[in-house]
């Protein structure tokens, strides 16, 4: 078989093609920092990256998920804290009132207080957080204890037949992991029952007008039922921010695990690729090089 000249100068050419593609390889890596631009730098690398894109993205949500139950659970937590508090003032001025001693004036003055704590009362049960009734279950865009009269008063009177929606709002915190963070009013405040907690108000509030001591006593009893109660509420809450903290520490090494692997995936290794860029670069220097030893010759050097 003859070699030709041309032979010779395709033959140069493809492999000088093949050096600099390989070089322009290397330094694309280096400037984008990924050793995987295109499927074909690595068919097998590519699947796993798409996957670990995939469940980051996931994680992601999950996190996000767990940040709005977290505040969710915090705030209803601090809504409970307020609810008790009230409750201590309460049984206080129960327990003041009480006393035989007291005059008339003293009870008008302990009721007056009475009525502004059940005014906060009602705030904290149409409390909202980011728009959404916290005490209404899933009809969190309705307000749940609505007692406002025409003159600005409130009417409770009524207060033991009301029936809060009693639906559970879930987040999803992980795959196939869901966690209901609302709590119902009626858990809270009472239904229909004796110790409802609006309703231990409105005795108080006949009870301290009329001067009745034992209508008053009879109160703390039912106080101290509903504050039980709200304890027991109050502990759930605990409970759920408690396995909550747990889902957003195991989201969070889920992320730095993945996150890590993609990385062992996707991302170049500069110092290796640094060497192996300076031995591509050399070698197509010096295939340049020879090649245009191999391809001086030409037709007119044999006619001289």
């Amino acid at each position: 078989m003859r070699i030709t000249s041309n032979m010779m100068s395709s033959s140069l050419l493809n492999n000088l093609n093949r050096n600099a593609q390989k070089m322009t390889d290397t330094q694309l890596q280096m400037t984008t920092g990924m050793k995987i631009n295109k499927p074909s730098d690595d068919p097998t690398g590519i699947t796993y990256s798409l996957r670990y894109r995939q469940e980051l993205s996931s994680n992601s949500q999950f996190q996000r998920n767990a940040d709005s139950a977290s505040s969710w659970l915090e705030f209803g937590d601090s809504m409970l804290t307020e609810v008790d508090s009230i409750m201590q003032r309460v049984r206080e001025l129960t327990v003041n009132a009480a006393n035989g001693t007291n005059p008339q004036e003293a009870h008008d003055s302990i009721r007056a207080e009475v009525m502004q704590l059940k005014e906060q009362l009602i705030d904290i049960g149409n409390s909202q957080l980011n728009g959404k009734y916290i005490f209404n279950g899933e009809v969190y865009d309705q307000k749940p204890y609505n007692f406002t009269k025409t003159d600005g008063s409130s009417d409770t009177s009524g207060v033991r037949s009301l029936v809060l929606d009693q639906g559970k709002v879930n987040y999803t915190v992980g795959a196939g992991v869901q966690m209901d963070i609302n709590t119902s009013g009626n858990a809270v405040f009472g239904g229909d029952e004796d110790d409802n907690l609006f309703a231990i108000m409105n005795n108080l509030d006949k009870a301290l007008a009329d001067g009745d001591l034992t209508k008053i006593s009879d109160q703390l009893g039912l106080i101290d039922s509903r504050t039980d109660k709200v304890s027991v509420v109050h502990a759930g809450i605990g409970a759920k921010s408690n396995r909550l903290e747990l889902i957003q520490s195991r989201l969070g090494d889920l992320e730095t695990n993945l996150t890590e692997l993609q990385s062992k995936t996707e991302d170049a290794d500069y110092a290796e690729l640094l060497i192996k860029s300076k031995i591509e670069e050399n070698v197509y220097n010096a295939s340049l090089s020879v090649g245009a030893k191999i391809i001086s010759t030409s037709l007119i050097d044999f006619m001289r």
